[in-house]
């Protein structure tokens, strides 16, 4: 206990001047990150308000929710065993149910009642049955991969998916949240696993990005997945590597959470959120979770990458910026020989590692601080200048664009420091900046576009709703004690013109009120509620969600 009490001080030391905000009193979410029971029949809920006639369908959402297996329990935020949840809307009428995924991990951990498969913060012991030189030997096992896809619903050829980023996603009933079919992107593609977040075109055509580790060292990969099946069972056959980036440092390559995508690009951004792969495959071998493998390198800059995803080609000239975090994009576009990326970004990329279940257990000071040493998040856009030749001048700056911040200088041959412009105004500092970003998809995406949903972060997980009109960046705001919202779901009315003619979905956890978990429906245009329906259970925090629509 002493050791662990001097390795306390020594981590508030240096966390010492990484203070990035000073805010006192926050309330405990403990209950946040509770284990909860499955429903897997669909429960009726009460309705306050009025939810739209027109909505039908079901809203999806994927999350950690189990974090105990007998006597042994998940370190991180990121290991709980997924609980997917379904509320299915007709008729103004909502009915909830969950099920946990039907995973290899899970089956495994209920059977043996105890963690057997080594999550992205939690290394499963030995088997305390062997003897002590089959233990030791154990050691020297590769971590096996997760099926634990807690992460996000995905869509491939009209299927459902749950997706997290190992190798593995499973194939998903959404109408009864059954787990249908293990899938194994190794098989298709020669990758190590892909993200949570594919961007679609507009004819179905998907793309997404793995990692592949070779005898070159680790590589970058765009993916391509046809939009149509060839056979009534297809999963992910026709899939292809379209560009393969090599990683600047060979055994560290960085680690990225999604990508963006315009009309005629990908874009993939190396940040300094570097993999130490020696650290990872040994973890199990010195019984530390893979996540202490993953650390911020502040000393190198951020990287963008653009690919023509139609001939696969990569651009010669590299994009820079100082070192910076993103997990998710908001949009990218391409107008008048510019490529604009928007994103949430924030200055400190060791956010990652504060998402352990103990600290977001604790309360009154000691949740304080650590809410004050994760840094903000906030929306950014960048500007690449996508037509440079031997004879553009350096030094200059290349975004011509009117009434924008944004910089791109040419600083060598192929080379172009970018700086952002801030997609807000200081009134969004007040809400604890913005995360979990979602814009109208179908008609935005890889589009100028106007507004933009997400959570306001005054408090380790989302505790607002935020509306963001680029006009003028304004913000329109949901808040209440107490309550805190998940990633907004935009959903379009039938047959809207407008882009914000729609309504909004969040589910609403309410930690230090029994039961009263609900689904919010916001009208997009106004940002004012329309409706809530109340689930009579506790659900905890959740990750990512989608929309069935069923018209």
């Amino acid at each position: 206990t002493f050791l662990q009490e001097n390795d306390q001080v020594i981590n508030v030391l240096a966390n010492k001047d990484q203070h990035f905000t000073d805010v006192l009193g926050l309330p405990c979410i403990e209950n946040l990150v509770c284990s909860a029971d499955e429903t897997p029949e669909p429960i009726a809920t009460t309705i306050t308000g009025n939810i739209p006639s027109w909505i039908k369908g079901n809203f999806l959402r994927n999350g950690p929710g189990k974090f105990e297996i007998g006597r042994s329990s998940f370190n991180h935020w990121f290991d709980g065993m997924a609980l997917m949840h379904q509320f299915h809307i007709e008729d103004g009428k909502v009915t909830y149910m969950s099920r946990f995924l039907n995973s290899d991990c899970y089956k495994e951990n209920l059977e043996h009642n105890r963690i057997m498969v080594s999550e992205f913060g939690t290394i499963a012991m030995p088997d305390p049955c062997k003897n002590f030189f089959q233990r030791f030997l154990s050691r020297f096992e590769l971590p096996k991969p997760s099926d634990n896809a807690n992460v996000s619903f995905v869509q491939y050829k009209g299927d459902y998916y749950v997706s997290t980023e190992t190798n593995f996603m499973h194939k998903i009933d959404p109408q009864t949240l059954e787990t249908k079919e293990k899938v194994d992107w190794s098989k298709f593609v020669a990758v190590n696993g892909a993200t949570a977040h594919p961007h679609v075109d507009p004819d179905g055509t998907t793309y997404n990005m793995g990692n592949s580790y070779t005898r070159k060292g680790a590589f970058y990969n765009i993916i391509m997945v046809p939009s149509k099946k060839v056979n009534p069972n297809d999963t992910l056959e026709g899939a292809t590597v379209v560009c393969s980036i090599p990683s600047e440092d060979k055994s560290k390559p960085s680690y990225y959470h999604s990508f963006a995508m315009s009309e005629n690009y990908v874009v993939f951004i190396e940040q300094p959120i570097k993999m130490d792969l020696l650290k990872i495959v040994t973890s199990k071998l010195r019984g530390k979770g893979i996540n202490e493998g993953v650390y911020w390198d502040p000393k190198r800059n951020t990287v963008f990458h653009v690919i023509n995803k139609h001939t696969g080609k990569l651009s010669l000239i590299k994009y820079y910026a100082k070192p910076l975090s993103t997990f998710h994009q908001i949009n990218c576009y391409e107008e008048n020989g510019f490529l604009i990326i928007d994103m949430c970004c924030s200055d400190d990329g060791q956010a990652i590692n504060n998402y352990l279940i103990q600290n977001l257990k604790k309360s009154g000071n000691a949740l304080d601080e650590v809410y004050n040493t994760v840094c903000r998040v906030f929306p950014r856009r960048f500007v690449l200048p996508l037509n440079m030749d031997s004879h553009t001048p350096c030094g200059q700056n290349l975004n011509t664009r009117l009434n924008n911040t944004a910089t791109a200088i040419k600083t060598d041959k192929n080379k172009v420091f970018c700086t952002h412009e801030d997609l807000h105004g200081d009134d969004l500092h007040e809400f604890g900046g913005l995360e979990f970003p979602h814009i109208n998809y179908s008609m935005c995406n890889s589009c100028p576009y106007r507004y933009f949903y997400g959570c306001g972060f005054r408090h380790l997980v989302g505790d607002s709703l935020i509306k963001m009109d680029l006009q003028g960046k304004q913000i329109k705001v949901w808040k209440h004690a107490g309550m805190y919202p998940s990633e907004p779901i935009f959903v379009s009315s039938p047959g809207a013109v407008e882009e914000d003619d729609g309504a909004i979905l969040s589910v609403v956890i309410t930690p230090n009120q029994d039961k009263s978990t609900f689904l919010l429906v916001l009208d997009a245009k106004t940002f004012e509620e329309l409706g809530r329906a109340e689930v009579p259970i506790n659900i905890p925090y959740g990750f990512h969600g989608t929309f069935q629509n069923r018209h």
